[in-house]
């Protein structure tokens, strides 16, 4: 397997290029299959989990082709996709590799009235369940039964509307149901419904395909179905996760970068956090100015749905108070087991304790280089965030979550100044 090595004590300086929004790509690929058009996506990144979903996205008949694009560039590829519904069974094999996966529950309930999905296999950093996303699509009138770890569904009559009421703003659930309901008959009202970026990302792209929506932004969604969905363009939007991750490498080593692509409207409480740390976020045209001021300081941090702090966010974060002054406490709201890179990070010598929800952080002059192990996708970047500010070699190992979420980031990191590089295994 791949590692990274982080010879950390260089300040960062230059220009990154933020890529399409991984958590914006995969629902929108699946949104390609409500419709025998063709869904043109551009600024796609060149990541694993976007090959995962082609590949699902393809056994089901529907046609991707991908186009263009240089690696770590500014020019990401192009995505089409289209075509018939041959096979409404998305397979174990593949699904089990990404809980995204799910999201074809939806387009396929609506496009073709039934769907045979695996339900997702187990995650390093929580259960999810999928129950929101059933129930919601059993008030529009799909009839669901679980059956040797699938998904049984069907719609013989279709899709109708319904008034439904989320009790917690879950993003797939959201996504899922949202989809179903621009082919269902009449109106859908979906309340409660999650205020990410990326979902309106896929709620503007869906409107150009000639879906009725109207509250985005908001959490409540008002959706009046259409027979038939067409052709469109769209380009996706920028990964905020991946410039909030960007923005903290500039607050661990020190320097200032520019973010390009990056929108602060999209960051959330990531940028009063980092203020409060001492990091200065601004924007400068169509990039994001990060850099730190005098110094990093201890501050709280609290994990919650869009605009709150990020839970994928949190693993970057903690990183950078590992070196700050002072204590600081991150709770983290959204998954019960997100602190499996804290061992990782005190092998190299950060003082984290923790107790249930919360992690209880204080700083320390410096981290030493070490031996790590990335658990998930985010951890494994906080471990190379870590591996900028220690002393010595970082060896990051199991990088293959890295390259689930984040394209070719030893090479944007090195090119404004960070003294990293990919081993092959």
């Amino acid at each position: 397997m791949d590692k990274i090595l982080v010879r950390g004590g260089r300040p960062l300086s230059g220009d990154i290029v933020i890529g399409g929004a991984k958590n914006a790509s995969l629902p929108l690929m699946t949104a390609g299959m409500l419709t025998d058009a063709r869904l043109t996506l551009t600024n796609v990144p060149r990541l694993a989990d976007i090959a995962t979903m082609s590949a699902l996205i393809s056994q089901h008949g529907v046609a991707v082709e991908v186009r263009g694009g240089t690696v770590g560039g500014n020019d990401g590829r192009t995505l089409s996709i289209g075509g018939a519904i041959s096979n409404t069974e998305a397979p174990y094999d593949i699904v089990r590799k990404m809980r995204a996966s799910i999201l074809v529950l939806g387009p396929l309930l609506a496009r073709v009235g039934e769907a045979r999905v695996s339900l997702p296999g187990g995650c390093a950093i929580g259960t999810r369940p999928i129950d929101l996303h059933l129930k919601g699509l059993e008030q529009m009138g799909a009839e669901i039964a679980l059956d040797g770890g699938y998904v049984n569904a069907k719609a013989p009559r279709g899709l109708h509307g319904a008034t439904i009421v989320l009790p917690f703003a879950s993003v797939g659930a959201t996504e899922n149901i949202l989809m179903a309901a621009t082919l269902a008959d009449g109106q859908t009202v979906l309340a409660n419904a999650a205020r990410e970026p990326e979902i309106g990302d896929l709620v503007a792209c869906l409107i150009a395909m000639g879906a009725r929506i109207e509250g985005a932004g908001t959490d409540r969604l008002t959706i009046e179905g259409v027979k038939r969905l067409h052709a469109a363009t769209h380009e996706i939007v920028a990964d905020r996760i991946e410039t909030a991750t960007f923005a903290c490498a500039a607050a661990i080593a020190g320097g200032s970068v520019r973010l390009l692509g990056g929108r602060l409207e999209h960051l959330g409480a990531v940028v009063s956090t980092l203020a409060q740390a001492g990091v200065e976020i601004t924007q400068d045209g169509d990039a994001l100015a990060v850099r730190r001021l005098n110094g990093l300081h201890g501050v709280d941090a609290m994990t919650e749905p869009y605009p709150g702090f990020p839970t994928d966010a949190q693993a970057q974060f903690m990183a950078v108070m590992a070196v700050a002054e002072g204590a600081s406490m991150l709770t983290e709201n959204i998954f019960e087991n997100r602190f499996m890179h804290v061992p990782e990070l005190t092998r190299m010598g950060a003082n984290i304790n923790v107790h249930g929800s919360s992690a209880i952080v204080r700083g320390v002059l410096r981290l030493s280089g070490a031996q790590v192990m990335a658990t998930d996708l985010r951890a494994s970047v906080s471990l190379i965030l870590a591996g900028l500010a220690a002393q010595g070699e970082t060896t990051v190992n199991r990088v293959y979550h890295l390259d689930r979420g984040y394209e070719a980031v030893e090479r944007k990191l090195a090119a404004v100044g960070a003294d990293i590089e990919r081993v092959a295994g």
